[in-house]
């Protein structure tokens, strides 16, 4: 369609080259495309079509040949200088297949990190990795044996900075770089040093404050908290949470946003949402707090879950990542039924504001669906900005 790649636009020549047909019509829609998209008038802009731009929750799979495939916690393939290569094979592949796939607002897929928050706390002082301690991550959802904090965290060096400036090189769109929020991090950790959750979280906030500026200099359009424990410790949200995201994200001047979700499509995550009802009002309690926070964005999960989509409407002031692909394995939606979730969301907020995005990250997911599932995303949108232009 119109909105296809450079990559998409070489891949039909070469075909045309070799005998296959290549229609008229997607001919001239594609030399539309190029002339109108990317090339002059879009000449050293990020690109971005009129509304519904599209983006990702954040994670992707792992390759094979990187690490261990499908899983949450892989373990890496190399070391040293052959591992850090292989690390921006990755981040660049994956790169190319979102602009390839129809994506806007691109991201890394956390090929840099094993883990979307332990990638990060990794390379922050403090944490004993040595000291593991069983936790029940979410509230008992699941246990997980988890470092020690054992003194006062801190960050003695940039952390994401080059891998932020190496996708910038790489891509002229909208570049998003997502980062675990404090009160998550504070759910992932043990803590033998600071005796309550609160204080520790904003320890984090300052950490994560000082790395994401750096970010956002090496050239981040957008920062992205991911805070799925906000979905299970409202009260705590209410008390703190706010307070520390915000103060991690002080002094941006970027977009920013935060991801709350009901987890990975992981067999723990899949039992405790069979347990949640028929319908799952978790954000009731929290959207009326972002929306009177200094956050821009927030990212929900629609797509195949119990949340009424009403629920929105109590984010009148932001902008909306509307989870309208699953991430649990299995099916693929249809470019239809992406467009339907985006078309409830209309009911409740206007189309400027609506970001069509995937519910959760795809790291557990085979690679082969994940790709096809930013494809229909991509396919979905396309749909409603046709709808809204006619």
């Amino acid at each position: 369609g119109p909105f296809a790649s450079r990559a998409q636009h070489r891949q039909r020549m070469e075909k045309s080259r070799f005998g296959h047909s290549w229609p008229l019509v997607e001919h001239l829609r594609a030399c539309w495309y190029n002339l109108t998209y990317r090339t002059g008038i879009w000449r050293g802009k990020i690109r971005k079509p009129p509304m519904f731009h599209t983006t990702i929750a954040g994670s992707l799979p792992k390759p094979a040949w990187l690490a261990e495939p499908e899983k949450l916690w892989p373990r890496w393939k190399f070391s040293g200088a052959e591992l850090e290569q292989a690390k921006r094979d990755a981040a660049l592949v994956w790169l190319k297949e979102q602009e390839s796939a129809g994506i806007d607002i691109v991201c890394d897929g956390e090929q840099f990190r094993g883990h979307f928050v332990h990638g990060f706390l990794e390379h922050i002082d403090g944490i004993d990795w040595d000291l593991k301690t069983p936790m029940g991550i979410r509230d008992n959802r699941y246990t997980v044996d988890v470092p020690t904090v054992t003194a006062p965290v801190s960050r003695p060096r940039p952390v994401h900075a080059e891998e932020v400036r190496f996708m910038r090189a790489h891509t002229r769109n909208a570049l998003k770089f997502t980062i675990p929020g404090p009160m998550t991090i504070c759910d992932t950790l043990a803590d033998a040093h600071y005796g309550r959750r609160a204080d520790m979280a904003m320890a984090f906030a300052d950490v994560l404050n000082q790395e994401v500026r750096e970010l956002e200099a090496a050239g981040a359009d957008v920062i992205q908290f991911d805070e799925p424990a906000f979905n299970v410790f409202g009260k705590d949200v209410r008390e703190w949470g706010i307070a520390a995201l915000e103060r991690a994200a002080a002094g941006l001047k970027c977009k920013t946003a935060v991801h709350i979700c009901y987890g990975y499509g992981i067999e723990a995550n899949i039992r405790w949402k069979e347990s949640l009802g028929t319908e799952w009002r978790q954000y009731e309690e929290i959207f009326p707090l972002l929306n009177a926070s200094r956050i821009d964005q927030v990212s929900l999960e629609c797509a195949g879950s119990h949340v009424p989509i009403s629920l929105i409407a109590a984010l009148p002031d932001k902008d909306l990542l509307i989870g309208a692909v699953a991430v649990a394995p299995g099916r693929i939606e249809t470019p239809a039924e992406v467009a339907a979730t985006l078309r409830e969301a209309l009911k409740h907020a206007d189309a400027g504001r609506i970001f069509p995005c995937t519910n959760c990250g795809m790291a557990p997911l085979p690679r082969a669906l994940a790709l096809a599932k930013m494809k229909v995303l991509a396919e979905g949108a396309f749909v409603m900005r046709k709808e809204i232009a006619a």
